[in-house]
């Protein structure tokens, strides 16, 4: 048996005497709390009305099916391993008999894919094809960002920078062949309706084109290229057109600050596929909505239904709607008015309608509607206390698949068939250890930031408060920063590990408030574009600060025990609130946190070179500018391979900290990437950071 720790013994017996935990409360364990599979890629199948969907049990990725009348999902991969190897990419053949998928993640700069187990025979990101009538998937070869030939005969893909093809079908095993290879490389990749074009975006920079590759002829066609940058191809129904996104040339970087306008608005194109004449059909006013936002979720930021309609979102009146213009040109038809935001979003089989998730009349949650591409009122198809998000409708029309989640009940794969109630597609997946009946329900709550803007959170108590007592406090800060927490398991699986872990924590007796904090997503653009935001001068502190006095003036608090934790941008918040306000915030935990803007903005942007006022500004706005006044203890957690904040940003922390005497632990995760690919990795920064908690908030009580 053995040996527990003194210091830790005592901790525990601490712990229990301050907080007598019962049956249901010591039924959350982080192994429980983390158990649930958890979906994505929800896709429906061109004909069969079939869906497909990718599961993560645990770290073991797998695809799924289901299939009509039963619509009973099934695993038609079998992989058992925990190994840090992502899924996606997941595309149905013509014929719904077999999918493709890409398996392992995308290279860095440097060509290394991620292999967060160390395996000394390396790792590779790989396409592969499986037939939904059983046997082992076939492997492709390397590549990604896979477009399937309408004919059915094979698929394009990249690898590299450059476009591939590769023959389904003959004997024997079809070697890939290179179809484009051009300065700026390949990306978006969308076959005609016939499978005779592939339309392409070559990023160059400063500037991109969009173009299209003659597959008879061998030869691309630049579309009205120009010192813009285009991006977004959308074929018409008949092929004969190509609509794209343009971007008005600029010389700004502009990341992690600001942007409420552009000084030229952006635009839509139509191009003759043929010729590659163009034609701007609609342009952006001036003002807000004239700087272009990618924040809708779908197949592409240009959609073409039906009555030749072109869809996209646009922020004219300061939210995110949908919008729709004839691809001749005109005025663009507001299809979603009111003061929420459009996410997820598809079209109907018939091109007719838009099915979507907003957060209309509920603004932390998400709800699914629709409405015809012409205009007209949207209707709700979902409505409660639960999330639902990423609708799609099956090929005949008849049913309606989506994920659905609560703040007890895991996320699930939902279908609701005609005049049928929605049911779960895989029921029998969330294990046993699943603590549902233990969760809490967060509470919706607005409070100040210290500058008086009004900011939305979600309030965890945990159970068995009692009147008069006052528990620690633990502030939760999301990454992104556009992003948003809502009442219950999120949508993105970085953030429902998050609301995990929250959950853990309240269980474990702490008050816990979860913070959207400026420059998030959900509120409006004013909301999300806030002034002096990020490396511009740090107005998300306001926020911090005012979550930790609205905390120190709840009476079930101790104002003297007020943690913080986050992760990527919420790790930068949290390195800055310990950095300017140790006074307030007596212990943090800082996920693989920004600590340096001009270290981070140029790990996006190499060619980042800001003037020196603008590099001067962005340091003040960096808790490495703040240093001298941190004085409390912290955990910073990081994986070394991490591709969206450079570990150099920990490595330089912890120098700086240990010079200043700071209490400084570390838990390294050798070849990790930024969101951790493995259940373990996730299972054990959480435990590192709630082990942390309690000796530096609970412990503290006990020691005084």
């Amino acid at each position: 048996m053995s040996r527990v720790p003194a210091r830790l013994a005592v901790a525990a017996l601490f712990l229990l005497s301050c907080f007598p935990l019962t049956a249901q409360q010591r039924a959350v364990t982080l192994e429980g709390v983390l158990s649930a599979p958890f979906p994505t890629e929800l896709l429906a199948s061109p004909t069969g009305a079939k869906v497909a969907w990718i599961q993560n049990a645990k770290g073991v990725r797998n695809v799924w099916v289901a299939e009509p009348p039963e619509y009973r999902g099934r695993q038609v991969t079998r992989y058992t391993a925990d190994d840090g190897q992502a899924i996606g990419g997941l595309e149905w053949m013509p014929d719904a008999k077999s999918l493709i998928y890409v398996r392992g993640g995308g290279a860095n700069r440097q060509g290394d894919v991620p292999n967060p187990t160390s395996d000394p025979a390396g790792a590779e990101q790989v396409i592969w094809r499986v037939s939904l009538a059983g046997g082992e998937p076939v492997k492709i070869g390397p590549g990604s960002g896979v477009a399937v030939s309408p004919k059915g005969d094979g698929i394009a893909f990249t690898r590299q920078g450059g476009a591939f093809w590769v023959t389904f079908g003959g004997k024997g095993k079809q070697e890939p062949v290179q179809w484009i290879k051009v300065r700026g490389g390949a990306s978006e990749l969308h076959f005609s309706p016939d499978g005779s074009k592939l339309a392409f975006t070559s990023r160059r920079g400063n500037h991109g084109f969009v173009g299209v590759y003659d597959v008879a002829a061998k030869a691309v066609r630049w579309m009205a290229p120009s010192v813009d940058s285009d991006s977004s191809p959308a074929w018409s129904p008949d092929g004969k057109r190509l609509a794209f996104i343009r971007e008005p040339a600029s010389s700004s970087i502009g990341l992690f600050q600001p942007r409420m306008t552009a000084p030229q608005p952006w635009s839509i194109l139509v191009a003759d596929a043929a010729t590659g004449e163009a034609k701007t059909v609609w342009r952006a006013d001036p003002g807000p909505g004239s700087a272009f936002s990618d924040e809708m979720v779908a197949a592409n930021q240009l959609l073409w239904g039906a009555d030749d309609r072109l869809v996209f979102a646009w922020e004219k009146d300061g939210w995110l709607h949908l919008y729709s213009v004839p691809a001749s040109g005109g005025a663009a038809t507001l299809l979603t008015p009111g003061d929420f935001e459009i996410e997820f979003v598809n079209l109907t089989p018939d091109r007719r309608q838009l099915i979507f998730n907003s957060n209309q009349g509920d603004i932390d949650r998400r709800h699914v509607w629709k409405v015809a591409v012409t205009g007209g009122p949207p209707e709700a198809l979902t409505r409660g206390a639960g999330i639902e998000w990423l609708p799609v409708m099956t090929s005949d029309g008849k049913a309606l698949a989506y994920f659905q989640a609560g703040a007890r009940q895991p996320v699930q794969t939902m279908i609701e068939t005609a005049g049928g109630a929605a049911r779960d597609l895989a029921p029998g997946t969330v294990p046993p250890e699943f603590p549902a009946s233990a969760l809490v329900e967060p509470q919706p709550v607005i409070f100040s930031g210290s500058d008086g803007l009004r900011i939305h959170g979600q309030l965890f108590l945990p159970p068995g408060l009692k009147e008069g007592e006052r528990r620690p406090a633990v502030v939760f800060f999301h990454g992104g920063s556009h992003r948003q927490m809502l009442l219950g398991w999120h949508y993105l699986a970085y953030y429902n590990n998050a609301y995990a872990m929250n959950q853990y924590l309240a269980s474990r007796g702490y008050v816990v408030l979860s913070v959207n904090y400026r420059s998030g997503t959900g509120y409006g653009l004013a909301f999300r574009e806030t002034p002096n935001q990020g490396a511009a001068g740090a107005s998300e502190f306001n926020d911090v600060l005012g979550a930790g006095l609205f905390l120190r003036g709840r009476p079930d608090v101790d104002p003297d025990r007020i943690g913080l934790w986050g992760g990527s941008y919420g790790g930068y918040l949290t390195a800055l609130g310990l950095a300017r306000a140790s006074n307030l915030f007596a212990a943090g935990v800082d996920l693989h946190g920004v600590h340096n803007w001009n270290v981070g903005i140029r790990n996006f942007a190499p060619e980042y070179r800001p003037k020196p006022d603008e590099e001067r500004l962005a340091f003040e706005s960096s808790p490495m500018a703040w240093l001298d006044g941190w004085r409390s203890p912290v955990l910073v957690i990081h994986g070394d391979d991490d591709r969206n904040v450079n570990f150099s940003e920990t490595v330089d922390l912890v120098e700086a900290l240990r010079k200043r005497n700071v209490e400084v632990e570390q838990l390294i995760f050798p070849d990790e990437i930024h969101g951790f690919l493995r259940y373990a990795s996730w299972l054990a920064a959480y435990r590192a950071a709630g082990d942390f908690l309690d000796r530096k908030l609970w412990e503290r009580r006990a020691g005084e």
